[in-house]
């Protein structure tokens, strides 16, 4: 009764079902492998949802585009609490925005509530916790980014070890927001387990000064000009003092000037005016 049923040996070969995979080439990877593959001197492309800066030129240099969720950021700087919040200030606008809550753990300083309201941000959707010693400041960051409890968490830990950064790095996996960490310029030079790292500073014409030193991708060269006026003052600040810098540099050339009409010429008397009679 199968007489009539065709075998594998009456199709000709060249319509047989393949099973095997087109060999690859010497040195080609599988397309998923090479698709996966993150070489270093290209910026990588985040695993994890981002959060934009609100700087154009900052997402250029991030990876991904912007903040990451799922991981913790440094932000290192001379002095605390003068401009990390201007920087963070558009993420955190978009995070209270979307209803959710921005904590803020352990700020050396209080924070100004009318500024961060200028900035657009709802305070309905902040919270402050004030923890002095360094121990509640870590515990009570760990314990709010395990519970993946906040839209996006601040955390002031000038004294945190490498142990506990990297601890709290395996936590923020879990956390959706992203997790930042502020602390002093002279971490910069400690091994940390962050995998991205900013060094920020106040520059002379409003505008904050951003260097990207520890990042998935080359090194990031230069420094980042971002302007920024303070929340409230754009409308009181003139035109020649948006630009400090040019008023410092007329005042030193003139300064010169003057300083070289003065002087005397080497090897010349002083020429003094006889006072009058």
């Amino acid at each position: 009764m199968f007489a009539d049923l065709p075998v594998w040996d009456d199709f000709p070969s060249d319509h047989l079902p393949s099973t095997r995979k087109p060999a690859l080439a010497a040195g080609e990877l599988p397309a998923h492998v090479a698709a996966a593959m993150w070489r270093g001197n290209e910026l990588g492309s985040s695993v994890t949802r981002v959060l934009q800066t609100g700087w154009v030129a900052l997402d250029s240099e991030l990876p991904g585009g912007g903040w990451p969720c799922h991981s913790i950021t440094e932000i290192l700087q001379p002095q605390p609490l003068v401009c990390e919040l201007r920087l963070l200030g558009p993420t955190l606008r978009s995070v209270t925005e979307a209803g959710k809550t921005v904590v803020l753990i352990g700020p050396p300083k209080q924070p100004h509530m009318p500024g961060l309201k200028m900035m657009g941000l709802d305070e309905r959707n902040l919270i402050w916790i004030q923890a002095d010693a360094p121990s509640q400041r870590l515990w009570v960051t760990e314990q709010l980014v395990k519970s993946n409890a906040c839209g996006a968490l601040i955390a002031w830990l000038p004294q945190a070890r490498q142990e506990q950064i990297r601890r709290l790095q395996i936590c923020s996996q879990i956390s959706e927001g992203p997790v930042f960490l502020c602390r002093p310029a002279t971490a910069q030079h400690e091994a940390s387990a962050a995998p991205l790292r900013v060094q920020l500073n106040l520059g002379l014409d409003w505008e904050l000064k951003v260097h990207v030193f520890k990042r998935k991708g080359p090194a990031h060269e230069g420094i980042l000009a971002l302007p920024s006026i303070p929340a409230g003052m754009d409308s009181l600040i003139s035109p020649r003092l948006r630009r400090p810098s040019e008023l410092l540099a007329n005042r030193e050339e003139r300064e010169a000037i003057s300083n070289a009409l003065g002087r005397t010429a080497p090897g010349q008397p002083a020429v003094r005016r006889a006072p009058a009679h």
